[in-house]
């Protein structure tokens, strides 16, 4: 026997040397396939196995929940509907005040037109207050004729005025003053309580609720000591 030591092949020791050489190269070749298969479709899913445990699955995208999207519709419903309160309130006024405008424009058309015609209403009240009580007996039947007419004119034109809206102010002794309506010219002792209208100088008109001229009279300052 030879004193050199002979070299052994591992595989070749092997029980199954051969043709098992052969067969574990090719399951080694079918592992790494698998394993290289397995990692490629991982990857196109955008999924990293070394970030997720045996069995577990990636966490699904965060989407708002039922609760929060009905929560934003109220939301919603809610400011729109208060837009459109807004809007009708708005809608509403301008409605009303266009109304209101007219209304004046109608009512107050002949302010102007009225105001020219109350010194015709004086002529006629100086006309009839120029002839005293005791010598409309004296007058012949033309002369009470021509008072009848006057008056009849007088009572014609207050209705036209009033057809308009133009009225006179009540400015009888006794009534309260009033410098809304009333323009005070004197200050005099009088039956009447102080404070109140002791008579009546020259007549006033308002239209509708605007004065036109304010009636000039005397204030009574109460019965003289």
């Amino acid at each position: 026997m030879s004193d050199e030591t002979t070299k052994t092949d591992p595989v070749a020791d092997h029980p199954q040397a051969g043709a098992s050489k052969a067969d574990l190269k090719a399951a080694a070749d079918d592992i790494l396939k698998a394993a290289k298969k397995s990692q490629a479709e991982q990857s196109e899913s955008g999924e990293n196995p070394e970030d997720l445990a045996p069995d577990e699955e990636a966490p699904a995208d965060t989407e708002p929940t039922l609760e929060h999207q009905i929560s934003a519709l109220e939301l919603e419903k809610a400011e729109l509907r208060e837009q459109l309160l807004r809007t009708l309130a708005e809608t509403e006024n301008i409605r009303k005040r266009a109304e209101r405008e007219k209304a004046d424009t109608r009512i107050y058309a002949v302010e102007k037109f009225a105001r020219d015609l109350l010194s015709v209403s004086d002529n006629l009240a100086r006309a009839l207050e120029a002839l005293p009580e005791t010598e409309k007996a004296q007058l012949t039947e033309a002369g009470l004729n021509l008072l009848g007419g006057i008056e009849m004119t007088q009572k014609e034109f207050h209705t036209v005025l009033s057809r308009h809206g133009v009225s006179a102010i009540d400015a009888e002794p006794g009534q309260p003053f009033d410098p809304n309506l009333h323009q005070a010219v004197a200050n005099v002792p009088s039956e009447h309580p102080n404070g109140t209208i002791a008579s009546l100088f020259q007549s006033g008109w308002k239209i509708a609720d605007r004065t036109l001229r304010a009636a000039m009279v005397a204030v009574s300052a109460g019965p003289a000591n």
